[in-house]
């Protein structure tokens, strides 16, 4: 692949602070996040976008003046952002197991990676949600609490755990048993 030099007639830039406590360390357009809670690393697209880092801040150059350049400006600073929150507080989200006759029941199996949930709707198989990345998921009665550095991870998991108790071809407004996102 032949890579041409830029020739842009403008740039745009971004300037997050590093938090404190955390340590930032770019290669190209790579970022890794180092805090008390772990580590966290992503790439971006080397030919849309400028990292560097200038002192305690960090500078995010995108080449380029249409609306989806300032839209990929934005989109990266986010996620610069949520890596340095994600590395000191971490990121959370509790559900709730809901059943209207049919106890379910909700099991956390670390091994495998998943959320194992018998007995919904009165199924004789098992439904299964994977756990993504490093994220932790416990169960307490009728919670489930997702917690994690990685909002994407956190996210996905709670996405995951949702989507395997959703119910086709019967009435939502019957039949409303399920794990739902609460906070």
């Amino acid at each position: 692949m032949v890579r041409y030099p830029r020739v842009v007639t403008q740039a745009q830039e971004s300037e997050i602070p590093v938090l404190e406590g955390v340590e930032v360390e770019i290669k190209g357009s790579k970022i890794k996040v180092k805090g008390p809670k772990g580590i966290l690393g992503k790439e971006f697209h080397r030919d849309l976008v400028e990292i560097s880092k200038e002192g305690d801040k960090i500078k995010v150059r995108v080449y380029g003046k249409r609306k989806f350049h300032r839209a990929y400006l934005g989109t990266i600073s986010s996620h610069i952002r949520n890596m340095m929150k994600g590395v000191t507080e971490g990121f959370s989200k509790e559900m709730v197991i809901v059943y209207a006759h049919f106890p379910m029941r909700v099991e956390v199996d670390d091994k495998n990676r998943l959320v194992k949930i018998s007995n919904f709707l009165g199924e004789k198989a098992p439904r299964y949600a994977r756990i993504v990345g490093e994220t932790k998921v416990r169960v307490e009665g009728d919670r489930l609490y997702i917690e994690g550095i990685s909002k994407e991870d956190v996210g996905q998991t709670a996405a995951n755990i949702r989507q395997a108790t959703k119910i086709k071809g019967k009435d939502p407004r019957v039949f409303m048993d399920g794990i739902y996102v609460v906070k």
